[in-house]
C-alpha cells in the first residue's frame, strides 16, 4: 500500500481542480457520443468519505449526464425478485456516468471472513460479482472501481473529529464504531473480495484517502485517464458487416432440431376432450406454484407462424389474469438500444408468486441479431454463457423457467404466409421481413441448432414443440408446462 501524500495546500488543489473539472466536463461532452456508459463505485471502510467526495464529483460534472445510485437493505420488493433485479434496474444509459456510493459490493463487504461458512458464501458472492461486471464490461461498459483507503488510526482519528463538532457529529453512528472495532477483520474480508474480483475490464485501484484533496484529485484524474483509454479500445472495434453467413458451433443441435417428428396429428374431438384435462392440471400447478412465493418465466421462441400466439392464449386462460403478464417483444425501442441487450428483459422479471410469458425473448441475441449483422461475432458468441448466467441467476433464486420452440415445417410455413395473406384480418401479421426472413431459413435453422445445444440446461430447459398441426402444439405446450411445474415443486 502507497503511503499517503504530502497534504496538498488549498491553494494548489483549487488551481488543480479547476482544470480537471474542466476536462470532466469534456469527458461528459464526448461521452454523449460514445457507444457506452461509465460506472465510478466508490468503496472503502466508514470515515474514508465516500460521501463528501460524491459532492465534490457533483459539483465538477454536469448533473444532466449524471446518476448517483446508494444501495441499502433491500426492500421486500427487491427481495423478492433475484438479487441481481435491482442493479439492473437502476443502470444509466450510454452516453452517462452512474456514481456509486453504494453497489452490488455493499452487503458482501459488510460481511466477516470468520468461519469456513462465511468464507464459502463471500467467495460464492464474489463470483457473482465477477460474471455481473464481466457482462457488463464485455457489453461496453466501463467499469471504474475505487477503494479508498483509510488506515485503522486515521479512521479513528476522523470518527472522534466528527463527533467532536456539533454540526457533523450526527454522521457518526454506533454502527460506525463498531466498523472501527473490528477493522482489521473487516479489512481482511475486504483485501479477499478485492482480489477475487479484480479482473480485466473491472479492476481495483487503491487511493489514499487520508487527505481528502489529493483523494478527490486523484480519483477526478483515474475517471478521466480510464475514459480516454475506453475511447481507444472503441476506437479499434470493428462494426457489425450484416453478412449472414454462419457455420454450426455444435451440429448436434441441429440434428435434433431435424430429427423432431413434425407430422403429429391430432382430430379437434380428441383435442377438445383433453384439452380440459390439461387446462386443469396446469391450473393447479400454477396456483401450487405461485402460492409457494415462486415464480415462473416462460419464454417461447419459433418460426414466424408457428403459433406462439396462439399456444400463449391457451394457456393463458388456464391462469388468473391478475398472476401474470405477457410481455411481446419486437425491435428495441431507442432507450432499449442504449442499454444491454438484457437490460429490458431484467426490468419484467417477476417477483414472487407471479408469472411472465415472454412472447419472443433474449435469444434474439443468439438469432435475429446473430444472422441480420446487429451484432459483432465476439457478441453473439459469448451471449451463449451470459444467457446461461442470467437464467441461472433466475432459478437461483427460485424461478422456474421453461422455453419453448415451435418448430414448423418449411411446407406448412409456405402454406400459413399464404393464408394470412389472403385472410383480411390476418394479413397486418404479414410484411416483406417475413418473407425475407425465410428466404433464410436454412442459416436460421443453423443459429437455432447452436441455440438448442448450448442453452439446454437443467434449470432452464428446452422443449421443442412440432407445430405443423396447431391443436397438438397447444396441448403439447399445455402438458410441459403442467409437468414441468410438477416436477419443479417436488424438488
Amino acid at each position: 500500500m502507497a503511503k499517503a501524500k504530502q497534504r496538498l495546500s488549498k491553494r494548489t488543489y483549487q488551481a488543480r481542480a479547476r482544470v480537471l473539472r474542466a476536462q470532466l466536463v469534456q469527458l461528459q461532452l464526448e461521452l454523449k457520443q460514445a457507444p457506452f456508459k461509465v460506472l465510478l463505485i466508490l468503496a472503502g471502510p466508514e470515515g474514508a468519505g465516500r460521501g463528501n467526495l460524491l459532492n465534490t464529483l457533483a459539483e465538477w460534472l454536469d448533473p444532466r449526464g449524471v446518476e448517483t445510485f446508494s444501495y441499502h437493505a433491500p426492500t421486500d420488493n427487491e427481495r423478492a425478485h433475484p438479487h441481481q433485479w435491482r442493479f439492473w434496474r437502476s443502470l444509466p444509459g450510454i452516453g452517462r456516468i452512474g456514481l456509486y456510493a453504494g453497489s452490488w459490493y455493499t452487503e458482501t463487504l459488510r460481511e466477516e471472513a470468520r468461519s469456513a461458512r462465511a468464507l464459502h458464501h463471500i467467495a460464492e458472492e464474489s463470483e457473482r460479482i465477477r460474471h455481473f461486471e464481466k457482462l457488463l464490461a464485455d457489453g461496453g461498459t466501463l467499469i471504474v472501481k475505487v477503494w479508498l483507503h483509510l488506515s485503522k488510526s486515521a479512521q479513528g482519528r476522523r470518527l472522534r473529529t466528527l463527533r467532536a463538532d456539533p454540526a457533523t457529529a450526527w454522521r457518526v453512528t454506533e454502527e460506525d464504531w463498531q466498523h472501527h472495532r473490528n477493522y482489521d477483520r473487516l479489512d481482511r474480508t475486504a483485501r479477499l473480495i478485492r482480489e477475487k474480483t479484480h479482473r480485466h475490464g473491472a479492476r481495483w485501484t487503491v487511493i489514499d484517502a487520508e487527505d481528502e484533496r489529493t483523494r478527490d484529485l486523484r480519483v477526478g484524474q483515474l475517471l478521466l485517464a480510464q475514459f480516454r483509454r475506453q475511447q481507444q479500445r472503441f476506437a479499434r472495434l470493428k462494426q457489425p458487416t450484416g453478412r449472414t453467413a454462419v457455420e454450426p458451433l455444435r451440429p448436434s443441435g441441429l440434428r435434433r432440431l431435424h430429427a423432431l417428428p413434425l407430422d403429429q396429428d391430432l382430430s379437434e374431438k380428441d383435442y377438445d376432450s383433453l384439452r380440459e384435462k390439461w387446462l386443469g392440471r396446469l391450473s393447479r400447478a400454477v396456483r401450487a406454484t405461485l402460492a409457494a412465493d415462486r415464480s415462473i418465466v416462460l419464454a417461447f421462441e419459433g418460426w414466424d407462424a408457428a403459433g406462439k400466439g396462439g399456444a400463449i392464449r391457451r394457456l393463458t386462460s388456464a391462469i388468473d389474469p391478475r398472476d401474470y403478464r405477457v410481455i411481446p417483444v419486437a425491435k428495441p425501442t431507442p432507450e432499449e438500444k442504449h442499454a444491454h441487450y438484457l437490460w429490458r428483459f431484467w426490468r419484467d422479471i417477476p417477483r414472487n408468486g407471479r408469472m411472465t410469458i415472454f412472447d419472443r425473448s433474449w435469444y434474439g441475441r443468439v438469432l435475429v441479431e446473430r444472422l441480420e449483422g446487429f451484432c459483432r461475432p465476439e457478441e453473439w458468441r459469448r451471449a451463449f454463457a451470459e444467457i446461461n448466467d442470467f437464467e441461472r441467476e433466475l432459478t437461483d433464486h427460485g424461478t422456474i423457467v421453461l422455453k419453448f420452440w415451435l418448430h414448423v415445417s418449411h411446407a406448412e410455413q409456405l402454406r400459413r404466409f399464404r393464408e394470412r395473406e389472403s385472410t383480411p384480418h390476418k394479413r397486418h401479421k404479414m410484411n416483406e421481413e417475413d418473407w425475407r426472413n425465410r428466404r433464410k431459413r436454412g442459416a436460421y435453422e443453423i443459429a437455432v441448432g447452436d441455440m438448442l445445444a448450448l442453452t439446454d440446461t437443467a434449470n432452464a430447459p428446452w422443449r421443442l414443440v412440432p407445430a405443423d398441426n396447431k391443436r397438438f402444439a397447444r396441448l403439447e405446450v399445455l402438458r410441459s408446462a403442467s409437468r414441468h411445474l410438477e416436477a419443479a415443486l417436488e424438488v
